[in-house]
């Protein structure tokens, strides 16, 4: 007799990513792109399942370990208990990490931001960490431990990462992150001071891991990566056109701290 088997946890999300830039000049737009939401501890599993992804292997969709923090382990959940610890943040063993990404697509990355949300064994929330990228191939996480109301996660912070030439190193980034379930809702904005800048949001709807929904997400959202890395690059210059402030990256060096290099090349194709 066959056995079903079970229901991945690990899903989709088929997600609006909204930017409203309020000053010096205001300047939006909306696009549409996926998004995996991966259990680290059935990453295999979907590998397994789902065909067109895999783990540190190429495919259309590839999960490398190495693309994601850079400290010692086997894998990307022991490299982001190890930085946990740094943080005096214990992740226990048998915890549940939901990681929300973009793995490569035909071996290139590029990743603005990924999510990772950390529970205990009883599935009670923990922290999570926003794991920040930018066009020169650096990240840098942020941990966020303040839970101001249930199921949300809140950290006002000073960025200390060049992100974009067109925002102040001074500024400082406003997360708040609401977990993950049958909808995705997430809200990152800039800020200088009480005065808000910048509002991104990211929301979503849960679409289960299959290898019909991938296809059809991939038919729907054709090189999802390279659409959001033109993107930025798009707006990039429709800011330059508008004569914003440009601040150069080798200008600040000194407010660009604790960034990270991935062990793999986190923009380009892989080896």
């Amino acid at each position: 007799m066959n056995m079903a088997r079970p229901a991945l946890k690990s899903c989709l999300y088929e997600c609006a990513v909204m930017h409203q830039r309020l000053a010096p000049k205001k300047h939006g737009f909306q696009y549409r792109i996926f998004l995996f939401c991966l259990d680290l501890d059935e990453i295999d599993t979907v590998a397994d399942r789902v065909v067109g992804f895999s783990r540190n292997r190429f495919n259309l969709y590839s999960f490398r370990d190495s693309d994601h923090l850079p400290f010692p382990g086997k894998d990307v959940k022991d490299r982001l208990r190890l930085y946990l610890r740094e943080k005096a943040v214990e992740l226990p063993e048998r915890a549940r990490v939901v990681l929300i990404t973009l793995p490569r697509v035909l071996g290139y990355i590029f990743n603005p931001v990924s999510f990772y949300f950390c529970y205990d064994e009883q599935d009670v929330p923990i922290c999570a960490v926003a794991q920040v990228g930018n066009t020169f191939g650096e990240m840098k996480p942020y941990l966020l431990t303040d839970s101001p109301e249930p199921g949300v996660f809140r950290l006002v912070t000073p960025k200390h990462f060049y992100v974009s030439p067109f925002s102040d190193l001074e500024l400082c980034f406003d997360f708040k992150l609401r977990l993950p379930g049958e909808e995705l809702r997430i809200q990152i904005d800039d800020r200088a001071g009480d005065q808000k800048v910048l509002l991104s949001t990211l929301t979503g709807q849960r679409v289960a891991l299959t290898s019909r929904a991938l296809l059809w997400m991939t038919l729907k959202y054709p090189l999802v990566t390279l659409r959001v890395i033109f993107l930025i690059h798009w707006h990039a210059l429709l800011l330059w056109a508008k004569r914003l402030p440009f601040h150069r990256k080798s200008a600040n060096a000194h407010l660009q701290r604790d960034v990270m290099k991935p062990h793999a090349s986190i923009a380009g194709k892989s080896s």
